[in-house]
């Protein structure tokens, strides 16, 4: 049998609050068993964490990681897998952009540093 987790374990392994693991079965990312008021989380709601956790760490929405795990569940890997290529294609364009906005923005700033260190650096000089 697979090994199970509580809620507090869950919490702890994933290094998440209390409210992100209660929003996130609110919006059906993942679905313990329950028994009575204990939740328990097996194998299939760690494999889904992880890749939730990493999908918000490449930048997805959370119903953009919700949609894609309902593929699984209605469509198959296959299908599953089609979508995640387009997603992750889109997700990477989205990612390259900012980082050459970034980049813009780091050079614009080090040229106004370096443009407004140069009088103070003419007047220490000069005395």
């Amino acid at each position: 049998m697979s090994e199970l987790y509580s809620f507090k374990e869950m919490c702890a392994k994933f290094e998440i609050t209390p409210r992100t693991l209660r929003y996130y079965e609110y919006i059906e990312l993942i679905a313990p068993k329950k028994e009575g008021k204990t939740r328990f989380y097996g194998q299939r709601e760690v494999a889904r964490m992880t890749l939730i956790l990493r999908g918000k760490r490449f930048g997805f929405s959370l119903e953009e990681l919700r949609q894609w795990l309902l593929i699984y569940e209605t469509e198959g890997t296959e299908e599953q897998n089609r979508v995640w290529q387009a997603l992750a294609e889109r997700q990477l364009q989205v990612l390259i952009d900012r980082r050459d906005a970034l980049n813009d923005t780091i050079k614009d700033l080090q040229a106004l540093r370096d443009q407004t260190a140069r009088p103070c650096d003419e007047d220490h000089n000069g005395s």
